[in-house]
Formats: C-alpha cells, sequence, structure tokens
C-alpha cells in the first residue's frame, strides 16, 4: 500500500461525512478554482457531478410516484466493489418511503425450504416505489456457489429458472435493472487492508468476505457463468468499472437516470401558513431530569 494510496482512502473516507453537510453552492467556484491543487479540484468537480446527479435522482422520484413505476435496481459485485457506496449516494437525498434498500441477512431455516425465489419477492415494489437490491437472488450463482451452500444441481436450476422469473418481473411492469461492480484483485486487496486498519470499518469485514479473498479465482469463475447465463435482452446486465469509487458512483448513477425515462414534474408553489397564537396559551414548564446533558456547550 503506498501512501497516497492510503490517503486516497482517508480523504473519500471524510468525503463521504462531508457530503451529508454540504450543498452545491458551498462546492461551487468560478475561475478561482484554476490554481487549486488538483486534488482539490478533482473532490470539488466530485462534489459538483454528485449533487447534479442527486437532484436529478429527486426528479426520477417524483416521476416513479407520480406515474406510479415499479423499479428494482440489482447490485452485485465482489465484497469491497463499492456496492453500498453507491447505494448512500442514491438514496442520499431520496424519500425513504419512496426509495428504499433491500439488504437481505442469510435465508432462516424455514426460507431455506422456500422457493428459492420467494423471500425476494415480498421486498419488490408496487407501484410509485424503488427499491434497490444489496446484493439479491444471485447469491446462488455466487457466494452459495462458491462456499458450497448450495449443490450444483442447485446452481444449474437457478440459471434455467433465474431469465425466467426476471421476464416474469418485466412483464409485470417492473424496471429491471442490474449492475455488476468490477474491481481488480490488487484493489480488493488494498480494501481490505485498510478496513482492517480502520476501525470504523472493521464491522464491515466478516469471515466470510476473508474467505471470499482466499477464493478469488473461484468468484471469477462463477461471476464469468452467471453473466453468460443470465444477461438477457429484458434485463441485461451492466458492468461499473469500481476501482476509482468516486468514478464509479458517478458513472452508475448517471447510467441509472438513462433507464428509466422520465420528465420534470411541476410543483405547486409552497406557502407556509401563519401561526396560530393563543393568547391563553401557557406552555408548561418541562422537569431539568428530562433533559440530555449539555456535555458539548459553547465553551467546549
Amino acid at each position: 500500500m503506498t501512501p497516497d494510496k492510503i490517503k486516497e482512502d482517508w480523504l473519500d473516507s471524510l468525503d463521504e461525512e462531508l457530503e451529508l453537510e454540504l450543498d452545491d453552492t458551498r462546492v461551487s467556484g468560478g475561475d478561482r478554482d484554476a490554481d487549486a491543487s488538483s486534488d482539490l479540484a478533482g473532490r470539488r468537480h466530485y462534489f459538483r457531478e454528485l449533487f447534479r446527479l442527486q437532484r436529478e435522482l429527486v426528479k426520477l422520484q417524483d416521476w416513479v410516484v407520480q406515474e406510479k413505476l415499479k423499479v428494482v435496481v440489482v447490485f452485485e459485485g465482489r465484497d469491497a466493489a463499492g456496492k453500498g457506496g453507491v447505494i448512500k449516494r442514491i438514496t442520499q437525498r431520496l424519500n425513504p418511503r419512496v426509495c428504499r434498500v433491500a439488504a437481505l441477512p442469510a435465508p432462516s431455516e424455514r426460507e431455506r425450504s422456500q422457493w428459492y425465489f420467494q423471500r425476494y419477492v415480498s421486498h419488490l415494489p408496487a407501484g410509485g416505489e424503488i427499491v434497490l437490491f444489496d446484493r439479491s437472488w444471485y447469491n446462488r450463482a455466487g457466494v452459495e456457489r462458491v462456499m458450497g451452500f448450495c449443490t450444483e444441481d442447485d446452481v444449474e436450476e437457478f440459471f434455467r429458472s433465474c431469465p425466467e422469473f426476471e421476464r416474469m418481473l418485466v412483464r409485470s411492469g417492473i424496471k429491471l435493472v442490474k449492475y455488476w461492480f468490477s474491481i481488480t484483485d490488487e484493489e480488493q486487496n488494498f480494501r481490505f487492508e485498510m478496513r482492517i486498519q480502520d476501525p470504523l470499518k472493521q464491522w464491515k469485514l466478516s469471515r466470510m468476505d476473508l474467505e471470499s479473498r482466499r477464493r478469488w479465482e473461484a468468484y471469477t469463475k462463477a461471476k464469468e457463468a452467471m453473466l453468460e447465463r443470465t444477461h438477457i435482452p429484458e434485463a441485461p446486465w451492466w458492468i461499473v468499472e469500481a476501482d476509482d469509487k468516486k468514478r464509479a458512483r458517478l458513472n452508475c448513477i448517471s447510467h441509472l437516470l438513462t433507464q428509466v425515462p422520465y420528465r420534470e414534474v411541476s410543483r405547486e408553489d409552497i406557502m407556509l401558513p401563519d401561526r396560530v397564537y393563543n393568547p391563553d396559551y401557557i406552555r408548561g414548564p418541562v422537569p431539568p431530569e428530562m433533559y440530555v446533558p449539555d456535555l458539548y456547550g459553547e465553551d467546549d
């Protein structure tokens, strides 16, 4: 791990927090930016584009609600490929009642006895909803196959059933978009090393993640078979080159916006109503013990 690479990863973590606090007016600048360092200029450009795309996502959201569209976006890829990062940027400024994330845990004993796709069906959208699957039914073609959690007969049945399942979703009116986040062997190794060293990110590493690192080639073979057998005209795969986290986020969001034709929904002007005052109303006292201790006062 080179110092520059470590610095870049640290800055990305910092920017992740800044994204929640900044808006595009604070990063907009004119010619005065010309003399900025390449790092600062690059980050400023990233923020500008991210906020521009997020404004478009809000327009898309409004259109989905108005037209009662049903949208499913599947995010797949190796561990540490950046799926969660782009999902966070998509949902960051959207209404969670419209756009929600489905990140299912390992199946229960009961779920393992069900039709394989059954537990995913309950998370599909109704009209006016967007569902982002942070991993999906493709677990069977990936982690389950590589880790030996299913048989090769199970995998073959999945490859027969999956295209028909997805065609059925599309015929029902669901817009299905599938992304595979692709990173190199070296980049995954780097990201795992950074997670090991960062106490705030260690929770992201499970025993399964570490084992997946050892089985890189097995995952590669499984991925190639998955893409070959489930890349269908009704629901094609789209590959996101993800070694550069920021570029991957912008590219993915920009592409997603092209997959669902939308128009800006006109809104009525919002007028804040006058506050009603009742002269006989007296606010009751609040007991001091109910207040959260003020540990971070102005003097701190």
